[in-house]
């Protein structure tokens, strides 16, 4: 027994170690496409190797620009960092389908116990071989497993841009009505001050000898007034509330809105040109083309399935005998073969008639969205232009009128309505622009100050309300 243990024990040490180690090596037949992948997701992701509370540390400004609302989105908003990390944990998988040996090696030692003068080596057996529970795949298999995985973890890729987009446009627009919101107010204010002005002027006519109906009216209005701004104020806490929620803050905290319209950003002039960039840098269709490949290369794989796999077996004992043999595994399962090849076929045909759908909706979207904004900038330029001197020049020469007694108190009232309609026309028109240049850029996947030519960031400022009628009307 003692002459075993010694025999053992130098074969484990100058053969059974080195064989195993070799085998166990291993490397991965990866396309080389995946190390750019995984380039671009770890320049992605690199606040994510920070803690939240690291990533958020510093204090968050009471009156945030959109830049600083959305960065602080970005960095907290658990669905896009869900994205990054399922996309990360796809980019494993390459590796993992690409290992080869796909087959864990197994080796064996044996000792014969017989008669005769044999030496201790000669009754040795030494057995090397893979797992006949997983059979060697062929490397260009695992060549194509990997490619297929590839895809998969490209199609994740796009999925985060595209989570990426779908929050920058939520959130942009959360804080767009958050902005007319509190441009609206400032209008109500203006509205309230002036009836209140004007309930003044009432009271003074009454002591007069001026009509007590006048009064009347103006206490009205002044009082509907004052509650609408009341309800405004009310919804402004609220939309405060849930922009906060985006931010990951306490639902109270402060967030004070702009104290005007945000500026209006730039946007390409040349339609065909954005229509063009829209259709190459569309997220969604990015990760349709990709999938796409993918279900081309896993279709290859499955034909792929008709190829042998071999099992190599090598043995030794002793000075006695060394042989080396293999296993062939002949693919009998033709069914479920073919069958596999099909149900690949079929995914492919499906993915090819999800990416024109797709293709066609979102190019119906963009230039939907591109006529609204469109649209928008001419509205906002006709009404800053033409209609907003109009009304306020029908304002003074109502005020006139109303001075001298040639209208009534009525026909005051309908002048200053529809100079604070037009004032509030022109916000939302501004935040509708804005609303829509948003959209664009989550259709297109772009962000368009990158596509703005050096310095060329915002528009010239179309004015969002007339200058402050109520020291106009002090003025006077």
């Amino acid at each position: 027994m003692t002459k075993i243990a010694e025999a053992s024990h130098r074969l484990l040490k100058y053969m059974l170690i080195p064989v195993t180690a070799s085998l166990l090596v291993g490397c991965a037949l990866t396309p080389p496409e995946a190390k750019g992948e995984k380039q671009r997701a770890a320049e992605a992701g690199t606040p994510y190797q920070l803690d939240r509370e690291i990533r958020i540390a510093g204090t968050f400004p009471t009156e945030p620009t959109w830049q600083e609302v959305l960065q602080r989105a970005f960095l907290v908003n658990g669905e896009l960092e869900a994205a990054y990390w399922d996309w990360r944990a796809a980019l494993e998988n390459v590796d993992m389908a690409g290992a080869y040996p796909n087959s864990d090696v197994q080796v064996g030692y044996s000792y014969m116990f017989s008669g005769g003068r044999m030496k201790s080596w000669d009754r040795s057996t030494l057995s090397a071989g893979f797992d006949p529970s997983v059979p060697l795949r062929w490397p260009q298999k695992v060549q194509q497993a990997a490619k297929v995985a590839l895809a998969q973890a490209q199609t994740a890729g796009a999925g985060f841009a595209n989570a990426k987009f779908t929050l920058q446009q939520k959130v942009l627009t959360a804080y767009l009505n958050y902005a007319l919101a509190a441009e609206k107010i400032r209008i109500q204010r203006d509205n309230v001050s002036l009836l209140e002005l004007l309930v003044n002027q009432a009271g003074d006519r009454v002591k007069t000898g001026g009509a007590q109906q006048d009064l009347l009216k103006a206490q009205m209005q002044h009082r509907l007034a004052r509650n609408d701004l009341a309800n405004m104020e009310s919804e402004l806490a609220q939309m405060r509330a849930m922009l906060n929620g985006m931010l990951m803050r306490p639902a109270e905290a402060a967030l004070a809105p702009p104290a005007q319209l945000p500026a209006v950003r730039w946007a390409p002039s040349d339609d065909q040109a954005l229509i063009a960039v829209a259709v190459d840098k569309n997220p969604e269709l990015a990760g349709l083309a990709a999938e796409i490949r993918g279900r081309g290369d896993a279709l290859t794989l499955a034909r792929m399935a008709y190829i042998p796999d071999v099992q190599p077996t090598f043995s030794l004992t002793g000075n006695i005998s060394q042989s080396l043999g293999a296993m062939v595994m002949l693919p009998t399962t033709l069914p479920m073969i073919q069958g596999q090849i099909n149900q690949a076929q079929a995914m492919l045909s499906s993915s090819r008639a999800m990416e024109r759908q797709t293709r066609a909706d979102r190019a119906a979207s963009f230039v939907a969205a591109l006529y609204a904004l469109r649209n928008a900038e001419r509205a906002g330029a006709l009404l800053s232009d033409t209609v907003l001197p109009l009304t306020r020049q029908v304002l003074a020469s109502s005020r006139e009128a109303y001075s001298a007694g040639q209208i009534s108190f009525v026909e005051l009232i309908d002048s200053q309505r529809a100079l604070l309609d037009v004032r509030q026309i022109i916000a939302e028109v501004r935040i509708e622009r804005e609303r829509r240049l948003v959209q664009i850029e989550a259709l297109a996947g772009v962000d368009v100050e990158t596509l703005a030519p050096a310095g060329a960031t915002t528009m010239p400022a179309v004015p969002a309300t007339a200058p402050n009628s109520l020291e106009h009307h002090h003025g006077e």
